[in-house]
């Protein structure tokens, strides 16, 4: 990251006016400006705010493919980072850019970091935010993976399955809630008991606003459906709150070609043999699968 030729003169003189400053912007296009100076400084159409109480420790930065890597250490407050967006996942992979920045000439500033959060603990009224650098992804693997199930995630780009279909999504009202994991959704009555099993509900309206839960089992009763999720939701969702059901997905070849008429773009390799396919004996008399049948 290049540094211009004024600021460098101001690092040099030996009197500075410097101040760190972050932006966060969260995954639902939320910005937050933070700043350790104890004045605001805007820059970029951001306001850094100094009420914060927001601080960093030093930015690690190394050449290679080494992770840079620093902390952001705050107090929560309801003005910046509060403990419910925190417990909702609202700040969970939010990208971050960090400036050293000349406060009275906020022009005159270096970028020394770009990342997103990775970790965050809380404890205390306070938090403490893990920030990676891009070269993190770098450890995510690569390419596919040989096994029986799709390995498509319904709806994407490999999938390919149009979840703007009414057949396959509908957005419901819910009527009952326990412990924010078990829903009473009405006006699902044209769908089947079980349809939205494995699949996603999306909370649109309320606190909850963008959360989402994967669904464990779905049972019918009269005009409604009773939805279970594998985990409570991370908001406090209240009735009257609308949310979104997806179609459920067991990732099986069956379902691919029978729900979802969707055969052409199965991801999945059903035909690998299995695992007794090491243990089988050649047989002249009997076709062998692989499968452990006959």
């Amino acid at each position: 990251m290049s540094i211009s030729q004024d600021f460098a003169e101001h690092l040099a003189s030996g009197y500075t006016t410097i101040a760190r400053c972050w932006a966060l912007t969260r995954a639902d296009g939320t910005q937050l400006g933070f700043t350790d100076h104890d004045q605001d400084i805007a820059f970029d159409g951001v306001t850094f705010r100094a009420d914060t109480g927001l601080t960093a420790r030093a930015v690690q930065q190394t050449t290679g493919l080494s992770l840079d890597n620093s902390e952001a250490l705050g107090a929560l407050s309801d003005m910046a980072v509060t403990e419910a967006d925190i417990e909702a996942g609202r700040y969970d992979g939010a990208t971050v850019e960090a400036w050293l920045v000349n406060w009275a000439e906020p022009d005159q500033r270096l970028k020394q970091f770009r990342g997103r959060i990775g970790e965050i603990t809380r404890a205390g009224g306070a938090f403490r935010a893990e920030l990676v650098g891009l070269s993190e992804v770098l450890n995510t693997p690569q390419g596919r993976v040989y096994q029986r199930p799709c390995t498509a995630v319904l709806g994407d780009g490999d999938c390919r399955v149009d979840l703007s279909d009414p057949t396959f999504s509908v957005v419901g009202t819910v009527e009952a809630t326990i412990e924010r994991k078990l829903l009473t959704v009405a006006g699902l009555a044209g769908y089947d008991g079980g349809w939205f099993t494995r699949g996603r509900l999306t909370v649109t309206s309320g606190a909850a606003a963008g959360i989402v839960g994967i669904v464990k089992a779905d049972k019918k009763d009269a005009s409604r459906h009773i939805v279970e999720l594998w985990e409570s939701l991370r908001a406090e969702i209240a009735v009257g709150d609308t949310v979104r059901l997806d179609a459920g997905c067991d990732k099986r070849v069956a379902t691919c070609r029978d729900k979802f008429s969707n055969i052409r773009n199965f991801r999945g390799f059903p035909d690998v043999p299995g695992d007794n396919k090491l243990l089988t004996i050649p047989l002249r008399t009997a076709r062998d699968t692989g499968s452990g049948a006959k």
